[in-house]
């Protein structure tokens, strides 16, 4: 293992030791985002709709606690404390730091999704189609929340202020899992937002479903182009989040 290697892993360790400690953090980083896989052995044999909603909502609880909030939370006290000031004076580097704080939050989302797949199994429920591209966007989507995180964390001005700053994003993440039921004027825009790719994707990659589909319909093979334009919106949201993140950081509490 290199020195970059090295450092990143070692601050990334404590940031999770740290994350481990606090039984709050663990409550609403694990517990709550597995709450929604619980219903799984409340469903039908034949509701794969459903299903994709309990794992669509499971994911985005993953990325909204863990992955994103314990990123805001946890930038912006220890930029407040200089924290981040006196660490960078050393030779850690930006690159180093950010991953560091960020991959805690992002192994838990993980970790919440890699559970999610005996629990299905359990529950009856299938197994993902495509593992492959299932995997490809939980990577995307935990890269967009830790991104929004850092932009988020550029106008938050304390810890605490982040539980109302942090609204925003979670509305942006959750408001997309209602395009199913409000008419389709409005559903066309709310197709374009975050949630609702990751609730499209969770649908093709897991379950096989095409956007209306009653029944699982599609292979390995057939999710990949089917799986095409939702993860053309979750890349887009991948891509505006870095740059937000990239032209907004501060690594120092405004005067």
């Amino acid at each position: 293992m290199n020195a970059v290697a090295a450092r990143t892993v070692g601050l990334a360790r404590f940031n999770l030791t740290l994350m481990l400690r606090n039984r709050t953090t663990m409550i609403y980083g694990v517990v709550i985002p597995l709450l929604p896989l619980a219903l799984l052995f409340t469903l039908e044999s034949d509701a794969p709709d459903a299903g994709a909603s309990m794992i669509t909502t499971a994911w985005l609880m993953a990325l909204i606690f863990p992955g994103y909030y314990n990123l805001l939370s946890m930038f912006v006290s220890r930029r407040d404390e200089l924290v981040l000031k006196r660490l960078r004076t050393g030779e850690i580097r930006d690159g180093e730091l950010i991953t560091s704080m960020a991959l805690p939050g992002a192994l838990l989302a993980v970790l919440v999704l890699v559970l999610a797949v005996p629990i299905t199994a359990v529950a009856g429920v299938d197994l993902p189609v495509n593992p492959v591209m299932l995997l490809v966007a939980v990577v995307l989507s935990v890269v967009t929340f830790a991104a929004f995180a850092l932009w988020t964390a550029s106008w938050t001005k304390t810890a605490e202020a982040a539980q109302l700053t942090s609204a925003p994003v979670m509305v942006l993440a959750m408001v997309g899992t209602f395009a199913p039921i409000v008419p389709e004027s409005v559903g066309r825009w709310l197709d374009l937002t975050p949630g609702a790719a990751v609730g499209e994707l969770a649908s093709v990659t897991w379950f096989g479903l095409e956007s209306g589909a009653e029944t699982a319909t599609l292979s390995f093979v057939e999710t990949f182009s089917a799986a095409l334009p939702a993860l053309g919106v979750l890349v887009a949201w991948t891509a505006l989040a870095v740059l937000l993140a990239r032209r907004s950081l501060r690594w120092e509490p405004r005067a």
